[in-house]
C-alpha cells in the first residue's frame, strides 16, 4: 500500500528544551492514523513540521511525494489543516464561508457555489447553510470547518483534536463523517485527546513520549501488549478479590469461573478487557501499570 506521510528521523527542539527526539512514522494512503501523547510530548510540533509552519531541525517529511522542506509550497497543497478551534466566519452564512473559500482557492463564482451547496449536502449542513455561523451549534461548527477543509480535495486531512469541546452525540457525529472521508480514499491523521475517540476512529496508532515514538499498531495490538482478558471478583463493597486471566473464549471463561468457584471466593464476576487507557497509562512517563490493579486477597 502506498506511504502518503513517510517521517524518518525527525528532530526539533526550541532553544536548549528538545521536543522531537528522531521520530519515525509512515501513514499509508486512505488510512486513520491517530498520534497520541501526553501534554508536552510533541504532538502539536509533529502537527507543525507536518503543515510545514515549523521547519524541522533534522530528518526528513514526505507527504503525497512532496518533501515539506523542499518545497513547502507543493506541500501544503496536499494538505488540508484542521486546529482545535473553527475556523470559520461567524459574520457570514454558512453558503457564504464556503463560497468565500472557493473563491480565494481559484474556484470561479459559479463553481464556488456549487461546491459549496454540494459539501453543505455531504456534511448535513443543507438546513443551515442560509443561517449566519454565529448562531450555529458547536457539532454544527466544526462540521463547517470539515466542510472548508474539502472545498478543494486534500490527499491528506490533518486533524489536530477535531472533536474537542464537541457534546457526546456530536463528537460520534463527526467520528462518522472522518471514517466516511477515509473510506473515500483521503489519508487522515488525528490527534486527540480523547482515547475512545482513537479506538474508534484509527486503523493504526502511535504513541508518542517525550519525543520518540514508543509504540504503533492498530488498536487491537497495542492493547494486547498491555494485558489479556481478566475476570474480576469483587465483593459486596465493589473491592477488588481475585484476578483471573483468560483468553476470553468460552472455554477460558468456564475455567476462569471454575478457578473461583473452587477457591470459594464469593462477589459479583466481570469480564475485563484491556483498554486504550491502559496502553496510554502503561507506555507514557509516569504510567504505573494500570491493568493490575491492588487486589485485596480474601481467605
Amino acid at each position: 500500500m502506498t506511504t502518503t506521510i513517510d517521517v524518518r528521523g525527525l528532530g526539533k527542539a526550541f532553544g536548549s528544551h528538545t521536543v522531537l527526539r528522531g521520530l519515525d512514522l509512515r501513514v499509508r494512503a486512505g488510512e486513520v492514523f491517530a498520534l497520541l501523547g501526553p501534554n508536552g510530548s510533541g504532538k502539536t510540533t509533529t502537527i507543525n513540521v507536518l503543515t510545514t509552519l515549523v521547519r524541522p531541525d533534522a530528518g526528513e517529511v514526505v507527504i503525497a511525494g512532496v518533501d515539506v522542506v523542499r518545497d513547502p509550497v507543493e506541500a501544503t497543497r496536499r494538505i488540508s489543516l484542521t486546529g482545535q478551534s473553527a475556523a470559520v466566519d461567524d459574520g457570514l452564512t454558512g453558503i457564504e464561508n464556503l463560497v468565500m473559500l472557493g473563491r480565494l482557492s481559484g474556484l470561479r463564482t459559479r463553481a464556488a457555489r456549487a461546491r459549496g451547496h454540494e459539501l453543505l449536502q455531504r456534511f448535513d449542513l443543507v438546513d443551515a447553510g442560509a443561517r449566519r455561523v454565529g448562531t450555529y451549534s458547536g457539532g454544527m461548527r466544526r462540521r463547517l470547518d470539515l466542510a472548508l477543509s474539502f472545498v478543494v480535495p486534500p490527499q491528506v486531512l490533518i486533524l489536530d483534536e477535531p472533536t474537542t469541546g464537541l457534546d457526546t452525540r456530536s463528537r460520534r457525529e463527526l467520528w462518522e463523517i472522518i471514517r466516511s472521508l477515509a473510506d473515500a480514499g483521503t489519508t487522515v491523521f488525528l490527534t486527540t485527546q480523547y482515547l475512545e475517540e482513537a479506538d474508534q476512529l484509527a486503523d493504526r496508532i502511535a504513541v508518542l513520549d517525550d519525543g520518540r515514538i514508543v509504540a504503533t499498531g492498530t488498536p487491537a495490538e497495542l492493547k494486547a501488549r498491555v494485558g489479556s482478558d481478566t475476570v474480576e471478583l469483587r465483593d459486596d463493597d465493589g473491592d477488588l478479590v481475585r484476578v483471573v486471566p483468560t483468553d476470553g473464549t468460552v472455554t477460558g471463561l468456564r475455567r476462569a469461573l471454575d478457578e473461583l468457584d473452587e477457591s470459594g471466593a464469593r462477589g459479583m464476576v466481570t469480564l475485563r478487557r484491556p483498554s486504550l487507557d491502559d496502553v496510554f497509562l502503561a507506555l507514557t512517563s509516569g504510567g504505573a501499570d494500570p491493568f493490575f490493579p491492588t487486589v485485596r486477597e480474601t481467605r
